[in-house]
């Protein structure tokens, strides 16, 4: 070897024992691949909705971590779950901070709108002349029942309930229309007429279920009076048969059994005429409804549905069927109604079965959280059916073991014959519940509510049906 060669092996050699000594070993490479975060579209919780989830997934695979940058809520570093304290956008990120192969993702962002409280607006004015008959009508934001009262009772008054108006004398009629804290008023203008004339057509007939079993209250929504007061209106049935006069609204009708499958026109007569008999107009009514599941575990809280729904006897359809749910497992040692439990709304009816129960016609009716019928499991490896079947599957949420949709439902019996009826316990074991929103969940199970009775099995905490009491609004 020549002397120069020497000379570089040696160098090299000390080289190597230099930083072996100096504690210098570079250790494993890091690969440092790139990745990036995508959220799932951002999610729409309704109003006074608290709660809400979003979701966002790394293109490494790796685990998505959650912060705020908004003073109204707050999220859960890895379950996504945003809780709002207050009306606004709250802005959510996602980040992943990478490994011994991937870089850190940049970081992406998502808005999530909260709207709490209830906003009350009317809808257009009528036009008014003295005896005439009007419906004035202001939309509560959240579905909460609206009342009415006139501050000029000498010039119009009003329905409390339905809005009706009489106009009784020329002036600026003032209508005050009250939900919760809300408030709203509209002023109408009343003119006197300007001839005498038979009276006009009624409008918006409608009827809705009496007071007593078999007796319907008969409205009409508007009217042109023609100049004089009214003295009397006559309502006739279709299919015929079934009449009544009075010289008030709205008019009582007595029916044989039901009045279920009944329309109702009406007639207005005055000094100087009777007008012509109006379009028929169904049976409409309006319910509350609270339903009861017992929940052995977690005393002294129950899961609760408090919610409202429209049965139209005359066409045989349930609508509208909207509400809350408590999440029994969020209260404390106080029970219902001075609880701290958590309340989802259910908002969508997506169900309603005709139904027999106990030998009574009716409908088992149901309302959904989020805009789908999926709420449970749907793979038969895990017992699921149809994604939200009462009864069926083991518990789990909608697409086990991916991303949960935090679905939740409740469903009733609405009796046909009479819907306040106090239902049997047969018809009671039809009601059933799940709850797969945060507040319900047990790791990857849902709370549900169910009887051995009705579906073969009670709930996954051990719920069960207990009550259901519905009165008229």
């Amino acid at each position: 070897m020549s002397p120069f060669a020497k000379l570089a092996s040696h160098v090299a050699a000390s080289a190597v024992v230099s930083v072996l000594a100096l504690g210098c070993d570079p250790g494993p490479r890091v690969e440092a691949r790139r990745q990036t975060i995508g959220f799932a579209p951002a999610p729409s919780p309704a109003v006074n909705e608290a709660r809400a989830t979003v979701s966002a997934t790394a293109s490494s695979g790796l685990l998505v971590l959650y912060s705020t940058i908004s003073s109204i809520c707050a999220v859960d570093s890895t379950s996504g779950v945003v809780t709002a304290t207050a009306s606004g956008t709250c802005t959510v990120a996602a980040n992943q901070p990478g490994d011994a192969r991937y870089a850190a993702a940049p970081q992406v962002t998502q808005d999530v709108t909260f709207v709490f409280g209830n906003v009350l607006e009317f809808t257009s004015a009528p036009a008014l002349e003295v005896y005439d008959l009007a419906t004035v009508s202001a939309v509560e934001s959240t579905g909460l029942p609206v009342s009415y009262e006139s501050t000029t009772p000498s010039i119009c008054s009003v329905d409390g309930q339905t809005g009706s108006v009489d106009a009784r004398s020329a002036g600026d009629c003032t209508i005050v229309a009250r939900s919760g804290a809300a408030r709203a008023m509209q002023t109408i203008t009343v003119t006197s007429p300007s001839a005498v004339t038979t009276p006009g057509t009624p409008a918006g007939v409608r009827a809705t279920a009496g007071d007593a079993l078999g007796t319907v209250l008969v409205h009409v929504g508007a009217l042109r009076a023609g100049g004089s007061p009214v003295t009397a209106f006559t309502v006739s049935s279709s299919p015929a048969g079934l009449s009544a006069t009075s010289a008030t609204l709205p008019v009582a009708v007595t029916c044989p059994s039901s009045c279920a499958g009944y329309r109702f026109s009406a007639v207005a007569t005055s000094a100087a005429g009777a007008s012509a008999p109006s379009e028929p107009g169904n049976i409409v009514t309006l319910y509350q409804v609270v339903a009861t599941f017992r929940e052995p575990d977690t005393q002294p809280n129950d899961s609760i549905f408090i919610g409202t729904y429209t049965l139209d006897a005359s066409a045989g359809v349930v609508s509208g069927l909207r509400g809350k749910l408590s999440e029994s497992m969020t209260g404390g040692p106080t029970a219902y109604p001075n609880d701290a439990m958590t309340w989802v709304p259910l908002q969508h009816q997506l169900s309603s079965v005709p139904a027999t129960v106990d030998g009574a016609e009716g409908w088992l009716v149901a309302t959904f959280r989020l805009d789908t019928t999926d709420t449970l499991a749907r793979d038969p490896r895990y017992e699921g059916t149809d994604g939200w079947a009462p009864g069926s599957g083991m518990g789990l949420y909608f697409g086990y073991p991916g991303t949960n949709p935090g679905n939740a439902y409740v469903r009733i019996f609405v009796s046909a014959a009479d819907p306040t009826a106090v239902p049997t316990q047969a018809q009671l074991a039809k009601l059933a519940y799940a709850d797969c929103a945060p507040g319900g969940m047990m790791g990857a199970s849902c709370m549900t509510g169910t009887s051995f009775t009705g579906y073969g099995t009670v709930g996954t905490m051990g719920g069960y049906p207990a009550s259901q009491v519905t009165t008229k609004e």
